[in-house]
């Protein structure tokens, strides 16, 4: 019986399977139907109306590049090659519209949706004379007043936008000219010319004490607007002010006439770059020598490549190249340079960054629109075969009674007209109340999002802010987003926070002392030049212990399957004293012992191995960096080229050796201790500047005792192979590795064994079934509870070394790892007694370099999987005559002129050899407050995150770790165009993800990408392959491939919605190609923010917009969509059942005043009240359980099935109400007082009022507020005084509706109409409620099946998503189960704070949810 069961679901599956394949592929035919015919649409769009009606054609490439000459002014304004005219003014515009298309695009972007196009369709012939039974403007009128309110607010939108961009625009920078005075007395003959260019509106000169001597008595420095910024204007930049337009520089203060910029808001990286002029303008740092260079520059065209530039410059004879080391872009700030001075080459929307964005993105709809468009078109279909009946009723009718009835001899009306009359007279089964009631819904739940104090943020004053409030439903039904890395996830606040010296491990948390006492004076830190690579993390294995509370008995138990954790963090060994905790790695056991017991130790032993080995680390973090200091208010602060090297100078400082002064010659440092202090002066020689390429930076110093050392620092993989004892070194750390890839295979397959969701996450909670009697199979009472497997026997786990073999040694699969925590070591990660607690460092075995190497290894891929960056330190002394041959090499390489960096990194190579190993340091790069969790909980929420970034990928990775986008056990898979054959690299990750993947994570570089793009079969491998990812993780990105990769995972899986988030002006065109944007008000500014859709002030609030605001406002709509269509289906049903009483002639059985404001006055509240106020489900509950989120993605709020179940019972309601009332008082049952069909009609209309009201607000409605129940008792009692003034106001005319005194005097005294009204309003609530309560008993009992022939339970499954809402609601009512999900809700916002992270939700959950009473 078993196997026969077995079989038949094998058989349903496989069936089901083909189905699912079969309707995938018509899905996907469909889709690319539509995608070819838009293609094909588009082209012809261009070809025909742009270039031929418009007469807007392509630019042409310019024949020999843009020419810009070098002069302060020009006699006439440069023209644009291209264009025929002047170059484009320096404006920018990020809003949608302009005053001149604002109009029609909005026109035709109304009446493209199906529903205005419909209703356009309708109305038009309802004005014509004779045809309308309804009045002639009845739907034209609401139709333009309707599309006209939705313009207006699209036009305040996008007026806001307008507003902001002028604010940027009217930004001032410097730029040389002639003084206003002398440009107005320049004659009339420039008068013309003046107003043909550009209109400029200066600010009044800057002072001449600002102009530090640089006079001319022709020429000055002064203020103008950014928009007035024109291409060969020459602009004067001060330190930390933002670049206007694209420039070319032609000086800079900074040392060796370097100048610094920050291109964070451009590419996203953190570090700063330099920029030098071309040796073409040297000299011209005054107003004279820039009138005396008379240079040309011939430049490239605009186009968005970020990380190339091709001009050159002729100065006389002589013509140099101009290369990206010489420019300048629009975007970027100048750091640490006091001046700079350069040319501006492009301006506005033709400038780098707005090349990189989505500069005109087109209006975004929500996705339930196109759910409401199938039911449109169904129900037009309703419409039309409801008026083809009913006029073939009334030709039927014609034939047997018309031509018998002389007096309606000559009254035939025609077949086209009778079709016309009853299409108009149903037309409003489709609602055009449905748009007009729906913008009042949503500027209702924009204005409950602006208020939700939850996504309030104190520390920087910003609320949530809703931009577009078109798409609010689709924050509920999100499956990807794509997020920014600095600024977004990160704070770009490093912190020094571990180091490894003779292979112990020190915890640094001197910064977190500091920040927990009050401090009156905030630090303010400043950054230069140089550039340090992070290692490459790696995932470690957690071991978590179990435990078992004991079970409360009750009828439905939730348990977590998430193990239970102590929240004290001595149960690993950890002092109470430590602040610290990673966020990549809760569980993660730190160091016992911190950097201020390493000083204690120094003083107390300052001769010992140990002491000298530790304090040549220090003086390695000391010397090894670019950092300059500066003394300000009595205080020594540092300029520094990125935030790892300010982070390693701290540290220096707090451990005694303070940077006291720094030049290109020497450096100068104070070293303090506790009972001493001395002053030291290192000379430097040479510094060897980190590259891309090289991973590592080196500076050589001759100490003050005259000896010569090298110091380097770099990646791991870098600096290994040149440590003298290589060899060793790379032995011990490919044993660290494979003991690591041991146990992280040990915990994949741990992990297998885990129960998981529908989605294959695991799950938040699981269902535990116990005795609620008879109604429980057996099998469920005795299921056992599943557990964690805590560990394998390291003998059960096989690794195939020949597949190993079989693959080239591409480097496509790493993986996250830890060594296994029986590997002995001396480094003091459990408590010891404080008396002895530095007995570890006499262990022999520290100055062993075999042990060293081992332990400093393990040390590094513990912080790796913390997702700490990491840097080797190494060094060695050289002898005086081995550095002058050096020398001699390297000054050659510096001033060759053919292939400089080459020889340089080659000289470099030669003496960066033989190195002793110094340490290990780990750096934290310090995640926005929330972060991990939010990731997590949308993860849970089966929501796929991406990280696309323009920073480095070892730097993106370990971020990755940190913000838990990468998971313990992930499979790593980096695609790499520089590593072998891509192709190959892909299908060997799709052949592991297929045997068998936890958790995947793919890791793409920008260049990776683009040779992905350009190759047909690699686009379609890659985007195949990507929809199986967990993760992915983009680096190296610009903007427009940001952009371009959101923009096709919207077109390769049509039927997920993106949501992009990001801070900066390099995410603007990521955040207008997806679905919906999201901009943070971050430290970049505001440009995001105000472009995006949503703003919030930091990455934790995404967890509430879309667990919470989104999930509302998806229910929330989907609801007020199919409530509408249900109310008109209902109660238009009795007015077509009458035409068979009134000869089919289209004789409405409603009273047309009534009729006009049934939308308006009787069943508007209550779609529009749930529609804003209505919650399924608590916060707490949509927080603590995020899988309740499939919700929205799977379009169970509403579909088609929804759909066609409330349709038909709004028609068998129609029904009874009908013949209920023909029934009750059109005399079948007797007398009755008034035969008139105003009192059949009114008891009609009635019956439809109370009980839409009462099903929409009163058995629908979860939560029933008291603003619920007052808009129904608004509306009760606001139809019942409507009659009342109709039968006052009414006009005694003769009609067929005899309103005048009606509900007063006749049938509203009539028992028997009341009778009838309550009779068939308490039979359609008895029929709703019986049943609800048995579709509610039998999801109790897990034997609600529906549709009959679907296989299992459908209200109660395995995985909490697939629990009914019914059931989450009746759970919410019982107190344990409210208590505990708050406490699960509270302890994560708590974890937070203090940022315990995953570790303490574990334990949070693992206490178990219980009820106790019945469900």
């Amino acid at each position: 019986m078993g196997l026969g069961k077995e079989a038949y679901l094998e058989e349903g599956t496989e069936k089901g399977t083909i189905a699912s394949s079969a309707a995938s592929r018509t899905r996907k035919q469909v889709h690319n139907f539509r995608a070819s015919a838009h293609e094909r649409t588009s082209k012809w769009y261009q070809k025909y109306f742009v270039e031929g009606v418009l007469r807007q054609k392509p630019l042409k490439p310019s024949k020999d590049g843009r020419h810009v000459p070098l002069r302060i002014e020009h006699v006439s304004p440069l023209i644009d090659e291209r264009r025929g005219h002047e170059y484009i003014s320096n404006t920018i515009r990020t809003s949608r519209y302009t005053v001149y298309d604002f109009l029609p695009k909005q026109l035709l972007f109304q009446f493209t949706r199906l529903a205005n196009f419909y209703f356009l369709c309708v109305g038009v012939p309802q004005t014509i004379p004779g045809l309308s039974t309804t009045g002639s403007y009845t739907t034209i009128l609401p139709l333009l007043f309707f599309v006209l309110l939705t313009i207006a607010k699209e036009g305040y939108d996008d007026y806001k936008r307008h507003r902001l961009d002028k604010l940027e625009n009217a930004n001032t920078v410097t730029v040389l000219g002639r003084p206003l005075t002398q440009r107005a007395a320049a004659g009339s003959a420039k008068w013309l010319l003046s107003r043909i260019s550009t209109s400029r509106k200066p600010i009044p000169a800057i002072p001449d004490d600002h102009d530090d001597g640089d006079v001319d008595q022709d020429y000055k420095w002064r203020r103008v607007q950014w928009k007035d910024v024109k291409v060969g204007d020459i602009l004067r930049l001060s330190r930390d002010e933002e670049v206007p337009a694209d420039l070319v520089l032609l000086h800079a203060t900074g040392e060796n006439g370097l100048a610094y910029i920050d291109t964070m808001a451009l590419d996203g990286e953190t570090n700063l770059k330099s920029r030098e002029a071309s040796p073409a303008f040297k000299g011209c740092s005054t107003i004279a020598a820039i009138r005396a260079c008379q240079a040309e520059l011939v430049l490239e065209d605009p186009n968005p490549d970020l990380y190339r530039f091709d001009g050159r410059v002729t100065t006389g004879d002589r013509t140099v190249p101009l290369t990206l080391n010489e420019i300048v872009y629009r975007g970027t700030i100048l750091r640490n340079t006091e001046r700079a001075i350069g040319i501006v080459i492009n301006t506005g929307e033709e400038c780098k960054i707005r090349l990189n964005a989505n500069q005109h993105p087109k209006a975004k709809k929500p996705a339930l629109e196109a759910v409401s468009n199938k039911i449109v078109i169904t129900l037009a279909a309703y419409v039309i075969i409801l008026s083809v009946g009913c006029s073939m009723g009334y030709i039927i009718w014609r034939g047997s009674t018309e031509k018998n009835a002389f007096y309606l001899s000559d009254a035939t009306v025609p077949f086209k007209e009778i079709i016309i009359g009853f299409a108009i007279q149903f037309n409003n089964v489709i609602p055009l109340a449905l748009y007009i009631s729906l913008e009042i819904v949503k500027i209702g739940q924009m204005l409950m999002l602006n208020g939700d104090m939850e996504m309030y943020d104190e520390a920087t004053d910003t609320p949530a802010r809703c931009n577009t409030n078109t798409i609010l439903e689709n924050l509920g039904q999100i499956s990807y987003v794509f997020s920014d890395k600095t600024g977004t996830l990160t704070d770009n606040v490093m912190k020094f926070r571990k180091l490894s010296i003779a292979g112990t491990s020190w915890l640094h948390e001197m910064d977190l002392e500091s920040e927990a006492e009050p401090s009156p004076v905030e630090q303010v830190v400043s950054f230069t030049p140089s550039k340090v690579v992070s290692r490459k993390s790696r995932e470690a294995t957690r071991v978590i212990p179990e435990s078992h509370e004991p079970s409360i008995a009750s009828p439905i138990s939730i348990t977590v399957t998430s193990p239970p954790l102590g929240r004290s963090s001595s149960h690993y060994g950890r002092r109470s004293s430590s602040h610290w905790r990673s966020t990549g790695r809760p569980d993660h056991p730190q160091p016992e012992l911190t950097t201020t017991d390493l000083l204690e130790y120094l003083q107390l032993r300052p001769a010992s191995p140990f002491a000298r080995k530790a304090r040549d680390y220090i003086l390695c973090l000391a010397l090894c960096h670019t950092c300059l200091p500066e003394v300000k208010d009595d205080k020594v602060d540092f300029q520094a080229s990125s935030p790892d090297e300010l982070a390693l100078v701290r540290a220096a400082q707090d451990l005694g050796y303070l940077v006291m002064h720094r030049s290109s010659q020497s450096v100068t440092l104070k070293i303090t201790s506790e009972n001493d202090e001395k002053t030291e002066t290192y000379e430097i020689l040479d510094v060897i500047e980190f590259s891309s390429k090289r991973k590592r930076m080196s500076i050589v110093v001759r100490y003050p005792d005259g000896r010569i050392c090298i110091i380097c620092k770099g990646a791991d993989s870098m600096i290994l192979p040149r440590l003298k004892m290589a060899n060793l070194a790379l032995k011990k750390a490919s044993e660290v590795r494979q003991s690591a890839d041991m146990e992280i295979e040990m915990l994949r397959r741990s992990e297998q064994l885990e129960p998981r969701n529908s989605f294959g996450g695991r799950p938040s909670l699981t269902l535990a079934r116990r005795s609620i009697g008879a109604s429980v199979p057996a099998h469920l009472k005795k299921r056992p509870a599943i557990e964690r497997t805590q560990s394998f026997e390291a003998s059960k786990v096989r690794r195939s070394e020949d597949n190993r073999a079989s693959r080239p040694s591409l480097g496509v699969r790493t993986v996250s790892f830890d060594i296994a925590k029986t590997l002995a070591t001396p480094s003091p990660m459990s408590p010891s007694p404080i008396d002895n607690k530095f007995s570890f460092i006499d262990d022999p075995l520290i100055n062993d370099d075999s042990a060293v190497f081992t332990r400093c290894f393990k040390h590094l891929d513990d912080f790796a999987t913390e997702g700490l960056r990491t840097l080797l330190f190494a060094r060695k002394f050289i002898p005086a005559q081995e550095y002058r041959m050096w020398k001699k090499i390297y000054n050659e390489a510096t001033t060759s002129l053919v292939n400089r960096q080459e020889m340089i990194e080659e000289a470099g190579e030669m003496i960066e050899q033989s190195l002793d190993l110094v340490g290990a340091s780990a750096i934290e790069d310090k995640l926005q407050k929330g972060v991990p969790e939010t990731v997590d909980r949308l993860r849970r929420a089966n929501i796929k995150i991406w990280m696309l970034t323009g920073d480095k990928r070892e730097t993106a990775i370990n971020i990755a770790h940190s913000a838990r986008i990468c998971r313990p056990a992930s499979d790593i898979f980096i695609l790499d165009s520089s590593k072998g054959d891509l192709e190959t690299q892909i299908l060997a990750a799709a052949e592991d993800i297929q045997a068998g993947c936890i958790h995947s994570v793919v890791v793409i570089d920008g260049q990776t990408l683009a040779v992905v793009e350009q190759s047909p079969r690699l686009k379609i491998l890659f985007y195949t392959l990507i929809p199986t990812i967990n993760a992915v993780i983009c680096c190296r990105a610009s903007p427009a491939q940001k952009s371009s990769i959101v923009k096709a995972i919207r077109q390769r899986i049509p039927t997920a919605l993106t949501l992009a988030i990001g801070d900066g002006a390099n995410d603007l065109a990521m955040i207008s190609a997806a679905h919906v944007g999201v901009g943070i008000s971050g430290k970049e500014g505001l440009q995001a923010a105000r472009v995006a859709d949503y703003a919030i002030a930091q990455f934790r609030f995404l967890q509430r917009l879309l667990l919470v605001h989104g999930r509302w406002n998806y229910v929330r709509t989907a609801k007020f969509i199919i409530a509408t269509f249900w109310k008109e289906m209902f109660f238009y049903l009795p007015t077509a059942l009458y035409q068979r009483y009134n000869g089919y002639t289209g004789t409405s059985l409603y009273e047309s005043w009534s009729l006009t404001v049934l939308n308006t006055l009787f069943t508007s509240l209550c779609v529009i009240v749930p529609g804003v106020w209505e919650q399924d489900l608590s916060a707490q509950t949509l927080l603590a359980v995020p899988e309740l989120y499939v919700h929205g993605q799977r379009n169970m709020g509403l579909n088609i099935r929804m759909y066609v179940g409330w349709m038909l019972t709004g028609v068998l309601a129609g029904f009874v109400t009908w013949f209920a009332v023909w029934a009750g008082y059109g005399g079948v049952l007797g007398m009755i007082d008034d035969e008139g069909l105003f009192a059949q009609g009114d008891l009609a209309f009635s019956v439809c009022i109370v009980w839409i009201n009462v099903k929409l607000l009163i058995v629908e409605t979860h939560n029933k507020t008291s603003l619920v129940l007052g808009s129904f008792a608004i509306t009760f009692a606001g139809w019942w005084a409507w009659n009342a003034f109709l039968a006052a106001a009414y006009a005694p005319a003769p009609s067929p509706y005899a309103v005048r005194g009606g509900f007063t005097t006749t049938f509203g005294r009539d028992p028997l109409w009341w009778l009838t009204l309550i009779v068939i309003v308490c039979i359609l609530l008895s029929v709703e409620l019986v049943c609800k309560t048995v579709r509610r008993n039998l999801l109790v009992a897990r034997l609600w099946r529906w549709p009959p022939w679907k296989g299992g339970s459908e209200g109660v499954g395995e995985s909490v998503e697939e629990w009914d809402l019914e059931l989450w609601q009746e759970l919410e009512k019982d107190p344990v189960v409210r208590e505990r999900l708050r406490k699960i809700v509270e302890e994560e916002e708590e974890e937070s704070e203090d940022g315990s992270g995953e570790l303490d939700r574990q334990a949070s959950e693992g206490v178990g949810l219980g009820l106790d009473t019945a469900v």
